[in-house]
């Protein structure tokens, strides 16, 4: 919205400043993260009063948490996507298509958690929406999002997939491509959605990602840093880089309410959103398999619920003492600060091998 400012540079030259990628993402992280520490009290004291007994907790988890964290409020991904979009909606240059579909996919993803995290507390059970109804809905607004973003790509990147550490090799999927596409997203959704079960646990590593994407995206935007590094040129991409500034703000400040002993949980309302978020601005800016890298946090805890469901129901034992695979290393006897700093810092090892492949080709 903000950009309207630069027209009249002309008359007051410093207005210009609006214009640059760089000037208004650093003005979306301040803006989410005041937005977040000014509201996000009064939202909380809201949730709580409206909730009641807050998040139910899971039976068959960890018996601390019983104790722990019985009566936090849940939803507090209200915060963030509140802080997201009140940033992007300030400082992003609307008049481009890529914010539109991020923030329909992130609106979207968080609807449905939404209604999932109100089942649950209505319910005061941990089975909110039904799986298939919510990844058959999750998949049509993916699906839809591709098929946007495979419109407006340039014709020599429509519908094909690039592979890191090499510029030359990309494969065309043809139509497949929004299936694939719309894998990325759901699965990115779902499994940070799994990766939320601890204090501060999912936050950091959702803006480690963001923080890397909106690099990505801000390199992939610009044609004389994409010829440089040898990646694909995505015109218009580069303002992805404010969203992602935005989520970082709006982060730092659900951290502060988020920390342990959490005043609250982000729950599937932010989680999906976030997720979603990060897996949508992955296609638009032709980086799938790089999300797979930077956000591998996401994938190995997705993965250990998977392969723990297969093999009990194959084998009717266990492979982890309890998935996801965060409850399995406090069943190890990690504190919880112990669990969740470590994985803090494999993923910034992760998003840094992310970061190589822009490099190594």
């Amino acid at each position: 919205m903000l950009t309207w400012l630069a027209e009249f540079s002309p008359y007051f030259s410093p207005l210009n400043i609006f214009r640059y990628i760089t000037f208004r993402t650093g003005g979306a992280t301040a803006t989410g993260l005041l937005f977040v520490f000014l509201f996000g009290p009064g939202m909380i004291a809201l949730l709580r009063m409206r909730q009641g007994k807050g998040q139910p907790i899971r039976e068959d988890g960890p018996q601390s948490h019983l104790l722990t964290k019985r009566g936090t409020p849940t939803m507090g991904g209200l915060m963030i996507m509140a802080g997201v979009l009140v940033s992007t909606l300030l400082w992003a240059n609307l008049a481009n298509h890529y914010v539109w579909v991020v923030l329909f996919v992130t609106v979207g993803f968080g609807a449905i958690g939404f209604y999932d995290d109100y089942l649950k507390v209505t319910k005061q059970s941990h089975k909110g929406f039904s799986g298939r109804s919510r990844l058959a809905i999750e998949a049509l607004i993916a699906a839809a999002a591709c098929l946007a973003i495979s419109y407006m790509a340039t014709p020599g990147l429509a519908n094909k997939l690039a592979l890191p550490f090499s510029k030359e090799l990309i494969l065309n999927l043809g139509w497949f491509y929004i299936i694939f596409g719309g894998f990325v997203i759901v699965g990115a959704g779902n499994a940070v959605n799994i990766t939320d079960g601890l204090d501060g646990l999912a936050i950091v590593p959702v803006m480690i990602a963001a923080g890397t994407f909106g690099f990505i995206a801000y390199l992939a935007g610009n044609a004389v840093f994409a010829n440089y590094l040898q990646i694909h040129f995505v015109p218009g991409t580069g303002e992805l880089a404010v969203i992602c500034g935005a989520l970082i703000g709006a982060g730092l400040g659900f951290l502060w309410f988020n920390a342990p002993p959490a005043q609250i949980f982000m729950g599937d309302t932010g989680s999906l959103a976030l997720g979603g978020l990060l897996g949508t601005i992955a296609v638009a800016t032709k980086h799938e398999i790089v999300l797979a890298i930077v956000g591998g946090l996401f994938v190995l805890e997705i993965m250990s619920v998977i392969i723990q469901v297969t093999s009990f129901k194959l084998t009717g034992k266990r492979v982890f003492k309890m998935a996801p695979i965060h409850h399995h290393f406090e069943q190890l006897g990690w504190t919880e600060p112990q669990v969740v700093i470590r994985f803090w810092i494999v993923s910034v090892v992760l998003a840094l091998v992310g970061l190589a492949t822009l490099k190594l080709r």
